[in-house]
C-alpha cells in the first residue's frame, strides 16, 4: 500500500506539472478578468472598432524602464497600459502590430520617441528623460500620438486608446455641418465697415475637421454630414425642426448651443430690444429637456470680476467661471478641463424619460439661482444683479448629454405631401449647451497681432470644450460607447501599512541625515571662512584633513539619503513580488498539496 500511496503522489505532482505546461502552451491566449470593474475587458465599442480595421496598424509603446526604477506607482500604471495594449493586440490579431520600446538615454529609441512627438519628463538631477507614451501609424503614413499617459486620467485609458486606433483606421476627416445663427465667420462690421475675423473656436474646428458653416439648413447638406452643430437656432420653423428631428432619428449626432439671451445676436431692424433667445424645446421636450423661458443662470460662487459702474471691480452674477467642481469628472469631454466661462447662460430642466440617459456636463454651484433675462437688457451696473438675489441651494444644469432611445417629435410630418418619416431611434446621441456666448473670443481667448499673424492665447478651456464635443460625437457610435472605466488603483491594507511605516522611517532617517548634512556643510563653510579671513592661500595639514573628512562625510550622508529612499521602494516592490508569488504559484501548490493529502488519507483508510 505504501507503494500505491507513493505512486499516487507522483502521479498528482506530474499531473500538476503537465497541467501547468498545458496551460502555458495551449491556454496562454486565454484571459480571465477577475477585477471588480472589469478593467481589462474591452468594451463592445472597442471590439467593434478593432473588427473594422482593414489595414494593419503599428503601435509603438514607449516606457523608460531603467529611468523609472524608483517610480513605483508610475511603473504599476505603465504595466496596466502595456497589458491593455496586449489585450487590443490579442483581440485584433495580425491587424495590430505592437512594439514595446525602452528608450534608454542617448539611444536610437529615444530619438525615435522624440521624432514621433512624444513628451519627455525629467526625473533626476542627471537630466535623464522619462518617456511614457504611444505612437501609432497606418499604411498611408498617418500618425496619431498619445504624448504622455497621465495616471490621473486612467479611467479614460480605453477611450484614448480606442480613439487613437479609430483615427488611424479611418483616415478621413469627419464632416461637420455648423448652422450659425450668429456672426461666427469672417464678415464685415456694419457699424465700421471693417472686416471681422472668424471666431477662434470656428478656426480651430476648421483645422481639425471638414467644416461647413451655413446660415440655413437643407436635407442634402445634413445627409452629407457626420455631425450637425446648431449655434443659436432662433425662431426655427417646423420645417427646420423636422430636418433636425429626422437627422437624429436616423442616428445622426447633434450638438446644439441655445441661449435665453445671446449677447452677440444680430438685432432685428425695427424691433423693440428684447432678449435674443433660442431654444429647441419643441424637439427636446420629448427627450426630457426644456430650456427655461427668459431665465438666466446666476451663481454667486462662480461669478467673475468685471468693471462696475464707477470702475471698481464687482462680481457679475451672470458671467460665470465654472471650475472642476462644476464640470463632470466622469465624462470624456469635460474631465480634462479646468475652467469654462459662460455669460447669461440658460437653465435646463431635465426630467427622467424611459429609455433616455441624461448626463449633466456642467452643473452650477450650491450658491446659484435664476435671474430674469430682461434684467440684463439695460444693465448698467452689474452690482444691481446682487440686489434681491437669493441662491436656491439647487444645482442647475447648463449642459447635458442625452443617449438612448427616442421617438420623433413629428410623427405626422410637417406638410401634406407624402413623406418618409422615421418614427424613432435606438441610438440617440445629443449634447445640449445652454449658452452661445461661451463660443465668443472675449470669454476664453485673447487674440494679438504678431507681425501680421493672429496669435491666440487662451485663458479658459472653452475652445477645448467645443473641440472635445465635436471630436467625441463626430466619431462612430462605437467610439462614443467607450465610456470611462473604473480606477486601476485599489487600496491594499498591507501595502498601505508598509508604505506608511516605511515612509515614517524614511522621514525620520532623512531628517536625522539632513541635520548631519547641514552641520557638516556649516563646518565646511566655517573652515573656508576662516581661511579667507586669515588671508591663507593654503590650508594647514590639520585643516586639510578636516576638510577631507567633512567632504567625505557629506558624500556619505547624501548616499545614505538615496539608499533610504531606494529601500522604501524596494520594500514595496518586494511585497508586490510576494503577492504575485502567493497568487501565481503558492496557491496552486497548496491546492495540489491538499489533493495529495486527501488522496493519502483515503489510501490509509483503505489500508
Amino acid at each position: 500500500m505504501k507503494v500505491n500511496a507513493t505512486l499516487s503522489i507522483v502521479i498528482l505532482v506530474v499531473g500538476f506539472l503537465l497541467f501547468t505546461l498545458l496551460n502555458h502552451l495551449v491556454l496562454s491566449g486565454v484571459r480571465v478578468d477577475l477585477t471588480e470593474n472589469q478593467l481589462y475587458t474591452l468594451s463592445d465599442g472597442t471590439e467593434e472598432i478593432l473588427s473594422e480595421i482593414e489595414e494593419p496598424i503599428n503601435l509603438y509603446f514607449f516606457f523608460s524602464e531603467k529611468v523609472s526604477e524608483d517610480l513605483t506607482s508610475l511603473r504599476a500604471y505603465a504595466q496596466r497600459v502595456e497589458e491593455m495594449l496586449r489585450e487590443y493586440q490579442l483581440t485584433a490579431g495580425d491587424r495590430i502590430n505592437l512594439q514595446i520600446i525602452d528608450p534608454e538615454p542617448f539611444s536610437e529609441q529615444e530619438d525615435q520617441a522624440a521624432a514621433f512627438g512624444l513628451q519627455s519628463v525629467p526625473v533626476n538631477q542627471s537630466g535623464d528623460e522619462l518617456y511614457f507614451g504611444l505612437a501609432g501609424t497606418n499604411a498611408v503614413d498617418g500618425l496619431e500620438v498619445i504624448s504622455f499617459f497621465q495616471p490621473d486620467k486612467e479611467e479614460f485609458l480605453e477611450y484614448e486608446l480606442s480613439k487613437l486606433i479609430y483615427a488611424l483606421a479611418n483616415n478621413v476627416r469627419p464632416k461637420v455641418l455648423i448652422y450659425a445663427g450668429l456672426p461666427v465667420g469672417q464678415g464685415v462690421d456694419p457699424r465700421t465697415y471693417q472686416p471681422t475675423p472668424a471666431w477662434v473656436v470656428i478656426s480651430q474646428l476648421e483645422g481639425l475637421f471638414d467644416v461647413d458653416v451655413v446660415e440655413s439648413l437643407d436635407e442634402e447638406s445634413i445627409l452629407a454630414a457626420d455631425l450637425l452643430v446648431l449655434i443659436h437656432p432662433q425662431n426655427f420653423s417646423d420645417e427646420q425642426m423636422f430636418l433636425v428631428d429626422q437627422h437624429v432619428m436616423r442616428g445622426g449626432k447633434l450638438i446644439a448651443f441655445v441661449d435665453p439671451m445671446a449677447e452677440t445676436a444680430r438685432p432685428q431692424q425695427g424691433a423693440m430690444p428684447t432678449p435674443n433667445a433660442s431654444d429647441l424645446n419643441k424637439l427636446t421636450s420629448g427627450w426630457g429637456v426644456m430650456l427655461r423661458d427668459n431665465e438666466v443662470l446666476g451663481d454667486a460662487e462662480a461669478a467673475l470680476l468685471v468693471g462696475g459702474a464707477n470702475g471698481t471691480p464687482v462680481r457679475h452674477l451672470g458671467i460665470l467661471g465654472f471650475g472642476t467642481g462644476q464640470l463632470s469628472s466622469s465624462d470624456v469631454v469635460t474631465a480634462p478641463l479646468e475652467t469654462i466661462n459662460l455669460a447669461t447662460s440658460g437653465i435646463f430642466d431635465v426630467d427622467d424619460i424611459d429609455g433616455i440617459t441624461a448626463t449633466p456636463l456642467i452643473l452650477s454651484s450650491d450658491y446659484s439661482g435664476s435671474l430674469p433675462a430682461m434684467q440684463f437688457q439695460f444693465l448698467s451696473d452689474p452690482a444691481e444683479l446682487q440686489k434681491g438675489f437669493s441662491p436656491s441651494g439647487q444645482n442647475y444644469v447648463a449642459a447635458v448629454r442625452l443617449s438612448g432611445r427616442a421617438d420623433t417629435a413629428y410623427p405626422d410630418g410637417v406638410s401634406g405631401d407624402e413623406q418618409v418619416i422615421l418614427t424613432g431611434t435606438e441610438d440617440l446621441e445629443v449634447i445640449l449647451v445652454a449658452d452661445t456666448d461661451l463660443l465668443t473670443d472675449r470669454l476664453w481667448v485673447q487674440v494679438q497681432n504678431f507681425f501680421g499673424q493672429q496669435i491666440a492665447s487662451a485663458f479658459a478651456d472653452n475652445g477645448s470644450f467645443v473641440e472635445n464635443l465635436v471630436d467625441n460625437l463626430s466619431g462612430s457610435s462605437a467610439l462614443i460607447d467607450v465610456r470611462s472605466r473604473g480606477q486601476f488603483s485599489r487600496p491594499f491594507v498591507v501595502v498601505e501599512k508598509l508604505r506608511r511605516d516605511a515612509e515614517s522611517q524614511y522621514l525620520q532617517s532623512a531628517e536625522d541625515l539632513q541635520v548631519r548634512l547641514s552641520e557638516t556643510e556649516r563646518q565646511l563653510e566655517e573652515l573656508e571662512s576662516a581661511r579667507v579671513s586669515d588671508g591663507l592661500l593654503t590650508l594647514t595639514p590639520e585643516q586639510e584633513a578636516a576638510l577631507g573628512r567633512f567632504q567625505e562625510e557629506k558624500l556619505r550622508i547624501r548616499k545614505e539619503l538615496r539608499d533610504v529612499r531606494h529601500q522604501l521602494d524596494k520594500n514595496i516592490e518586494d511585497l508586490g513580488s510576494s503577492l504575485k508569488f502567493l497568487n501565481i504559484l503558492l496557491l496552486p501548490l497548496l491546492l495540489t498539496s491538499l489533493l495529495v493529502g486527501v488522496r493519502v488519507l483515503r489510501l490509509n483508510q483503505v489500508d
